[in-house]
């Protein structure tokens, strides 16, 4: 995890080969046209192109800006790879090479450390849970302010809930079992895994299963149960493991040019904003039911092995967990703060669940 002391700032994130990859990018891109009052935007994203959930939520957000901007925004989407990788479109975005992308904030860890909350934390909030402290606890002032250095402006937009704890080639029975284990996870996670004695390995969600199937990683971490389904990870490793204690949210993010979004008149502003906020609710509801029908074929139809994790995993878990968590943000560019803030929702969240969600499931039989 990279941690660091000093503000961020565009220049030093186009740094090395990711200035080359965007130079070329660039170079082949054709700039936006204006005509008309005709806004040209393009999206670029982490996902393949129409790829489920996320994928499909980037599609949706193009057309819902699209129609309700009566034509005056015109978003084109671009899958990971076809312009820049997955992981270099906030890089694009940040330095004008697109107007828009649609991600994930957990991928930025290593540019700002506390980007990680925007998506999720080991052991954080829920979907629902996380919504609330973003549109209501201050949580989207503290991530406007988190990527204003870079020119980017943030916005919640679309959510793949509940997250697993992954697919393995091999059971898991307990902490020995991780020992050398090479799994693709990101965020927090992976140096909890690490602190664990696996050796995690960040890859773009288009080369997981490629990697599982060559032997390249042993274990992969992605989303849920529909998603992952189509990704087809069950054809490379049968044991999928549960809860997923490293993402228990999955909030994507679409991303703006931050003077371009400024520029907009209030009604196209008000577009955007209740596009995402359109798309965000739309896709969680849609993870949740498509994951529940997903989780019982994959069981059902395609031999799938459900491993619930081991307890000394889930303990060793959590006492790294406010270790890595701590290490991570102190000192970071707005750490103290967003953690302080974040802990407030999640106890707040935590107290009202047991009164509310929490003991309403364990009284109806979950």
């Amino acid at each position: 995890m990279t941690k660091s002391t000093m503000k961020p700032n565009r220049r030093a994130i186009l740094t090395g080969g990711a200035v080359a990859g965007l130079a070329t990018a660039a170079s082949a891109f054709p700039a936006p046209a204006v005509a008309d009052g005709v806004r040209k935007w393009r999206m670029l994203t982490s996902w393949p192109k129409n790829s489920p959930g996320p994928g499909q939520t980037a599609e949706r957000l193009a057309k819902r800006i699209n129609d309700a901007s009566g034509g005056k925004i015109a978003v084109k989407v671009y899958g990971a790879g076809e312009v820049v990788s997955g992981f270099e479109v906030f890089d694009a975005v940040s330095g004008g090479t697109a107007e828009m992308a649609h991600t994930a904030a957990v991928y930025w860890t290593g540019k700002t450390a506390a980007a990680a909350y925007f998506t999720t934390v080991p052991f954080g909030l829920t979907s629902r849970e996380h919504m609330a402290w973003i549109y209501h606890g201050g949580g989207q002032d503290l991530w406007d302010r988190l990527y204003e250095p870079f020119g980017v402006k943030p916005f919640m937009a679309g959510n793949t809930g509940m997250q697993m704890g992954g697919w393995f080639k091999k059971p898991i029975r307990s902490v020995d079992d991780l020992q050398g284990l090479k799994v693709r996870i990101v965020g927090f996670g992976g140096d909890i895994y690490r602190r664990m004695g696996a050796a995690p390995v960040s890859l773009p969600a288009s080369d997981i299963f490629t990697s599982l199937a060559s032997g390249a990683v042993d274990g992969a971490e992605f989303l849920g149960p529909w998603i992952d389904e189509a990704f087809g990870f069950y054809k490379a490793a049968p044991y999928y493991v549960w809860p997923g204690f490293n993402k228990p949210n999955g909030t994507g993010e679409c991303l703006i040019g931050k003077s371009l979004f400024d520029e907009l008149p209030a009604d196209l502003k008000q577009v955007v904003t209740d596009a995402c906020m359109a798309e965000h609710a739309f896709a969680l509801a849609e993870a949740d039911w498509k994951n529940a029908d997903a989780l019982d074929r994959l069981v059902r139809d395609r031999g799938v092995e459900l491993m619930a994790l081991p307890q000394d995993v889930v303990a060793r878990a959590r006492t790294e967990a406010g270790t890595v968590m701590q290490e991570a943000l102190d000192g970071a560019h707005l750490g103290p703060e967003i953690l302080a803030s974040y802990d407030e929702a999640q106890r707040k969240a935590r107290r009202w669940a047991e009164v509310g969600t929490a003991a309403y499931q364990t009284m109806r039989g979950a």
